[in-house]
C-alpha cells in the first residue's frame, strides 16, 4: 500500500485489540464518557449472526438533545437504568465491515461499506432505534447483529458503493433522508382496510353525498347525524360486507371522549369524516378522536366560524392527516390531486429556522431540486447562521436560476408575514417549512401560506401541543398541513442514489470535524448551535480537536487544499485527514 489512506480503505486494514467508546450513563452531557473522557474496551469477535464493523464517521444530531436531557426516561429507552446498562449516541453512522459471522457470509463481506437507518422496529412494532435503544456509533469498533440486520425480517443497513461517497456523506445520508421524507407521500390515500370510521353530519343537511371508493374498507362505521344519502350508502355496503354499523346521533363535543373510549377502546378512529363542518370548536374536538396515522376528512362549501385548535405535535409524530374537498364526492379527498407532497414547481418556498443544520438541508434541497421553487425565503433569528447560509448557497442558487433571500425578523422594520406578502404580491407562499419546534412559530408560519399552500411541520413539538389553524383552507382551497418524523430505508436509498447521480451533495452540510477525543465537545457544540451546519466526528482519527471547516486553511492547510470551492467538504479532504491522523498500528 502506498499510503495510510489506501491501507485504511483495504479490507485487510489492521484491527487493534481495543476500542475507544463514549458510553452514556445517565442524563446530561457530563454522563457521556467517564470524567469527560472516552473509555477503552476489548474488541469482541463476531458471533455467527454478527458483523464486526469499524465506525468511519458519525454526525451529531439535535434530536439527541431530548435523550441527553431525559436519559433513561427517554421514550426509546423505556426507563432503562443507564448507570448499569448504558447506551451510546450516534445514530448518523457510516460503517465498514471488518469481520463477518459464519451465517452471514453469503450476504456481507469484509471491506463492504454500510450506512445505518436507525429507525428500527421489532416484531411487536416497538421502536428499538440505533443510537437510542441500541447503542450507537460513538465508538471505534462494535458488533452489529440481528437487532439491526434482521429486525422483524428487515435489515436496517444500506450498502454504500466503494466509490462515489465519502465517509461523512454516507453518515449524513440519514439526516438527509429525514429531509427527503418530509416531501414523500406519507398519507394514507384511502380509508384504512379493516379500520374504524366515524362519519359526522350536520342536522338538516340533505346533500346527496357520494362515497364511490373506500367505503367498503372499514370494518366498523359509526354514524352521527348523517344525511339520508350517506346512511343509505353505508347500509348498502353493510349488506354486502360484514361491516359493524353503529348509530349515535345528537352527540355534542362533550360526548366525543366517551364515544372514543366506548367504541375504539381509546385508540381513536382510523378515519373521521366531517360533513358540512361549521363550528371550529366542534371540528377541533372531533379531530382529537383521530388514531395514529389516521385521516380527518372534511367535506364542505362554507368556512368554519374561526380557527381550530389543532394538535400540531400529532401531525409531526403521529402522522395525523387533514384532508378535504368541497364535495359531494367524499372519497375525492384521498386522491393524489388533493395530497401534494413536494414543493410546488416555480413557486415560493419559505423556510422557517433555515439557519440550523436541518434548515440548511431543506434550503439546499429546494435549490438543487429539478423544477423546484423559483423564490426561496430563508428566515432565522440568528444573523451568523443566515450569513453562513447566504455565503454557502448564493452561488448554488444562482447556478440553478433560483432567487435566494434571507430575513431576520428580529432586525427588520417589517414582520415576516409582511415581508413574504411583499415579495409575493400579497399572494403568500406556496410552501412553508418549519424547522423550529415552537407552537407560536408554527402558528405564525401558517399565516404565510397561499390559500392552497402546503405547511410542513418538520420540527416536532410534544403531542398535546395545540396551535390555531385555518382548517377551512383544506376543504375549500386544498391547503396541506403535513409533518414527518424520522425516515425510512427507501428515503435513505433515495439520498444515496441522488448523491451518486450528483443531484445532491450532503457534504455541503459539514461545518465542523473532530477526532474521537472531540466527540463530547461535538455534542456540546451541536447543542449550542456553535456551527452553522453539521458536526461530524471521525472515530478512527485521533488527536484532532473539534475544528470548523472554515478554520482548516489556518490549522490544517493540507486538508484545506482538498476542499471544494466555497470551502465544501470532500472525500479528498477526508483522505488527507486520515493520512495525517490515522494510526494504522
Amino acid at each position: 500500500m502506498s499510503s495510510k489512506y489506501e491501507t485504511y480503505r483495504s479490507s485487510e486494514a489492521p484491527i487493534p485489540g481495543d476500542t475507544w467508546a463514549w458510553n452514556m450513563y445517565g442524563p446530561g452531557v457530563e454522563s457521556i464518557g467517564r470524567s469527560g473522557e472516552p473509555e477503552q474496551f476489548p474488541i469482541p469477535e463476531p458471533g455467527p449472526d454478527q458483523l464486526l464493523v469499524r465506525v468511519d464517521a458519525v454526525g451529531m444530531c439535535f434530536s439527541d438533545v431530548k435523550l441527553i436531557k431525559q436519559g433513561g426516561n427517554h421514550p426509546k429507552l423505556y426507563n432503562r437504568d443507564l448507570a448499569n446498562n448504558p447506551t451510546r449516541l450516534g445514530h448518523e453512522a457510516a460503517l465498514t465491515i471488518l469481520k463477518v459471522g459464519e451465517n452471514l457470509q453469503d450476504i456481507y463481506s469484509p471491506g463492504q461499506r454500510l450506512a445505518v437507518q436507525p429507525d428500527i422496529y421489532d416484531a411487536e412494532g416497538k421502536s428499538t432505534a440505533y443510537g437510542y435503544t441500541i447503542p450507537g456509533g460513538l465508538i471505534q469498533y462494535h458488533l452489529v447483529g440481528p437487532e439491526v440486520l434482521n429486525a422483524n425480517g428487515k435489515s436496517y443497513v444500506l450498502p454504500v458503493p466503494p466509490e462515489g461517497l465519502g465517509y461523512a456523506e454516507a453518515a449524513l445520508t440519514e439526516p438527509w433522508a429525514c429531509v427527503e421524507a418530509a416531501y414523500t407521500q406519507r398519507r394514507r390515500l384511502s380509508p384504512k382496510d379493516g379500520g374504524s370510521m366515524w362519519i359526522i353530519g350536520q342536522p338538516g343537511d340533505t346533500t346527496e353525498y357520494q362515497f364511490s371508493e373506500g367505503l367498503d374498507m372499514p370494518s366498523m362505521i359509526v354514524l352521527t347525524d348523517v344525511p339520508p344519502s350517506v346512511k343509505a350508502l353505508v347500509e348498502e355496503q353493510a349488506k354486502e360486507r360484514n361491516i359493524n354499523v353503529i348509530e349515535r346521533n345528537g352527540l355534542t363535543p362533550a360526548d366525543f371522549p366517551t364515544l372514543k373510549a366506548e367504541v375504539t377502546d381509546g385508540a381513536g378512529f382510523d378515519d373521521v369524516v366531517v360533513l358540512d363542518p361549521r363550528s371550529s370548536e366542534a371540528t377541533a374536538e372531533a379531530a382529537k378522536l383521530i388514531a395514529r396515522r389516521g385521516t380527518f376528512n372534511m367535506i364542505g362549501q362554507k368556512p368554519l366560524d374561526g380557527l381550530a385548535q389543532v394538535d400540531v405535535g400529532r401531525i409531526h409524530y403521529d402522522y395525523t392527516a387533514y384532508v378535504g374537498n368541497t364535495g359531494p364526492e367524499i372519497s375525492a379527498s384521498y386522491g393524489e390531486a388533493h395530497n401534494r407532497a413536494d414543493l410546488r414547481p416555480g413557486g415560493t418556498a419559505v423556510f422557517v429556522g433555515a439557519g440550523g443544520p436541518m434548515g440548511q438541508m431543506h434550503v439546499q434541497r429546494a435549490i438543487e431540486l429539478p423544477d423546484g421553487p423559483s423564490l426561496i425565503i430563508a428566515t432565522d433569528v440568528n444573523d451568523m447562521r443566515l450569513e453562513a447560509l447566504a455565503d454557502g448557497f448564493s452561488g448554488l442558487a444562482e447556478a440553478n436560476q433560483t432567487r435566494l433571500t434571507t430575513f431576520n425578523p428580529q432586525n427588520a422594520d417589517e414582520s415576516l408575514r409582511d415581508y413574504v406578502m411583499r415579495l409575493t404580491d400579497n399572494q403568500g407562499a406556496d410552501d412553508v417549512i418549519v424547522s423550529v419546534p415552537v407552537a407560536a412559530v408554527m402558528t405564525e408560519a401558517a399565516t404565510l401560506m397561499k390559500s392552497d399552500g402546503m405547511l410542513v411541520f418538520f420540527a416536532g413539538v410534544p403531542n398535546g401541543t395545540y396551535a390555531p389553524l385555518d382548517l377551512s383552507m383544506i376543504y375549500l382551497h386544498n391547503a396541506q398541513y403535513t409533518g414527518t418524523s424520522g425516515s425510512a430505508l427507501e428515503d435513505q436509498a433515495t439520498v444515496i442514489s441522488k448523491t451518486l447521480e450528483h443531484k445532491l451533495s450532503p457534504n455541503r452540510s459539514v461545518a465542523a470535524i473532530g477526532g474521537m477525543e472531540a466527540a463530547r465537545d461535538g455534542v456540546e457544540a451541536m447543542m449550542e448551535g456553535r456551527y452553522p451546519g453539521k458536526v461530524v466526528i471521525f472515530p478512527q482519527v485521533s488527536g484532532l480537536p473539534l475544528t470548523g471547516v472554515d478554520e482548516l486553511e489556518e490549522k490544517l492547510p493540507e486538508v484545506a487544499q482538498k476542499l471544494a470551492p466555497g470551502g465544501v467538504w470532500t472525500p479528498e479532504a477526508e483522505a488527507a485527514l486520515i493520512e495525517k491522523f490515522w494510526k494504522s498500528s
